[in-house]
């Protein structure tokens, strides 16, 4: 054996906290598969998106969206307070800067829920950002779930499935592709597990920065 000292010294770094944003068309289970992440305890910290529509029964205040009034947001425009906006089937959803770098500096992997054009500023602004899009397994089952959800008169859901179908064939510029079939959530989640766990194996670690 060699006389050396042998040192206790991490033979590898430690991986960085990950910003991961979970994409994809209205339907697909973006809300699910993140709530159910926090279920199964994963540890993550979720950036919880601000929005101007009204909220729906089930949905709580802070835990599904930050509901603001539309003048609140058209304030947070102004200042300059949102890493992303955007008008959505004619209401203002946006993810506040600051909360973005509380969840960094917490050290935890951060996930963003985003809709396909706010996954590409974040994109373009933090390019070190991981892009998963989530997607069902048909078109078929995709307009069912739509349809089931029942919070849009017949106007607004053909809208909301002709944007999915352009939301779509942004898919390439993804670095992942999930499915989330009916009935095969945790599948999804596992899936979505394994991407960050591959992540944090890379030799030369994703450092995202804002």
């Amino acid at each position: 054996m060699s006389g050396e000292p042998v040192s206790n010294k991490a033979l590898a770094p430690s991986a960085p906290p990950l910003l991961v944003v979970i994409s994809g068309p209205s339907g697909v289970g973006k809300d699910s598969v993140v709530r159910r992440m926090a279920e199964l305890g994963y540890p993550f910290h979720f950036v919880v998106t601000a929005t101007s529509r009204p909220r729906r029964e089930n949905e709580v205040d802070g835990r599904d969206y930050h509901f603001v009034t539309t003048a609140e947001f058209e304030e947070m425009i102004r200042k300059d307070e949102l890493l992303e906006y955007a008008v959505v089937y004619g209401q203002y959803k946006g993810i506040p800067k600051a909360h973005v770098r509380e969840a960094l500096a917490s050290g935890k992997d951060v996930i963003l829920r985003l809709d396909v054009q706010g996954a590409a500023t974040v994109r373009r602004l933090i390019p070190d950002a991981i892009t998963i899009f989530l997607t069902a397994a048909s078109e078929e089952e995709l307009f069912r779930r739509l349809r089931m959800r029942k919070t849009e008169d017949p106007e607004q859901l053909r809208r909301r499935m002709e944007t999915a179908r352009e939301e779509m064939k942004h898919l390439p510029e993804f670095d992942y592709v999930v499915v989330n079939s009916d009935c095969h959530l945790d599948d999804a989640v596992r899936a979505i597990a394994a991407i960050i766990t591959a992540e944090k194996c890379r030799t030369r670690p994703r450092r995202a920065h804002l």
